[in-house]
Order: structure tokens, then sequence, then C-alpha cells
């Protein structure tokens, strides 16, 4: 056996020689990148991620602002309850005022309560068009039961 093998660390003990250093090694520094991730390349991907993210941003907040803004040009309607008659257990008449932008046909859907506020009788009342902003209207609502009021539900441009 050889000295080395006898020794105490056995074959593995230290040498005294320095280790040489190798021409195809790299830089502690770029071996720190490789493995953390911060390489040209990854710093590259990085920012054209980013840049992605952002523009992807400004194209959603921009076309809600642009369907916002058309949006709001849009004509509106609105409604005004007046008054309600019960005539029998079959009949309400109900009477409410739409406004809407000039020359604009308007479907109003008109409904019957009973006691409970369940519809008892509904009816679809088309407003033609005018050069009045605001219209009143009166309606006779059929129903099944006896109603106690008579109201408009919801109107909308046709």
């Amino acid at each position: 056996m050889s000295e080395d093998e006898l020794s105490e660390d056995g074959p593995f003990a230290a040498s005294s020689e320095a280790l040489a250093p190798s021409s195809t090694r790299a830089p502690a520094s770029d071996t720190r990148a490789e493995r953390y991730g911060s390489t040209p390349t990854a710093r590259r991907t990085g920012r054209i991620i980013a840049l992605a993210f952002g523009a992807a941003v400004v194209v959603v907040i921009g076309s809600w602002v642009v369907w916002a803004g058309l949006d709001g040009a849009r004509s509106t309607v609105n409604t005004q309850d007046k008054a309600h008659t019960v005539v029998d257990d079959r009949r309400v008449d109900v009477t409410f005022v739409v406004g809407r932008d000039p020359g604009a046909a308007v479907t109003c859907a008109v409904e019957a309560q009973n006691e409970a506020h369940a519809v008892v009788g509904w009816k679809l009342v088309d407003v033609p068009a005018s050069k009045q902003r605001d219209e009143q209207i009166t309606t006779t609502v059929l129903t099944t039961e006896g109603a106690v009021t008579g109201l408009v539900d919801s109107c909308w441009l046709t």
C-alpha cells in the first residue's frame, strides 16, 4: 500500500499542489447569473413580457374609454308613473309620461299587480315618434284577477 492509502484521509487526502485555473471555466459572476436567472437573455425576455403586458393594458383601457364615450351619446328613455285607476276586477287604466329625444319611437311594458305585488296583467305599448320630448300616455291593462296598482315596468327605444 502506498502512503496515500495509509493516511487518515485515504486516497482523498489533500494535496499540496494548487489547482491551476482552467481557461474553460466561466467566471463566478456568470455562473451565479445563470443559476439565478439574470442572464442577458432572461432580462430581455422579462422586458418583452413587461412591454406586452403594458400594451395589453393600454389597449383594454383605451377600448373601454371609446366604448363608454360612444355609449353616452345614445338616447335615453325616461318614464314617470302619473296615475292608475282600477276599473274593475279585469281592468286597470295606467297613465304615465314617456320622455325621450324628439323623433325617437319607444315601446313600454306596462303591468298591473295584485296585493301581493304579483303581476296579474301585462301589456306592451308602442309610442310612435313625435316632435315632443315628453308625452303622456293612458292605456288599459287587462288582468287575470283583481289588481291594486298599475305601473310602467320598463321602456326602450325601438
